[in-house]
C-alpha cells in the first residue's frame, strides 16, 4: 500500500505553494522512503522550529505504516 497521497496531503497543509510539491517514493526490502521536495521558501515551514513539523509528519506516517506492519520514512530534499 502506498502512503504517497497521505504524505502529500500532510505536506500541502503546511506550505504556501502546494503546487510545487514533488514526492518520490522508493521501496527497498519492505521499507518505504518518501523524498519530499518543496519550493525553496517552504523548506523552513516543512522542517519547522527545531525540526518539530517534520518530526510530527514522520511520526504520523510511521504510525500509519506500522498498522500494516511496514516501515516508512520521510526525508526532506533541501537541494
Amino acid at each position: 500500500m502506498s502512503y504517497k497521497p497521505f504524505v502529500e496531503h500532510l505536506v500541502k497543509n503546511v506550505v504556501d505553494n502546494p503546487n510545487d510539491i514533488q514526492i518520490r517514493e522508493e521501496v527497498d526490502r519492505g521499507v518505504r522512503t518518501f523524498y519530499v521536495n518543496v519550493a525553496e521558501g517552504d523548506v523552513g515551514k516543512v522542517i519547522g522550529k527545531s525540526g518539530r513539523v517534520v518530526s510530527a509528519i514522520r511520526c504520523v506516517v510511521s504510525a500509519v505504516a506500522a498498522k500494516s506492519r511496514e516501515k516508512a520514512f520521510v526525508k526532506i530534499d533541501t537541494e
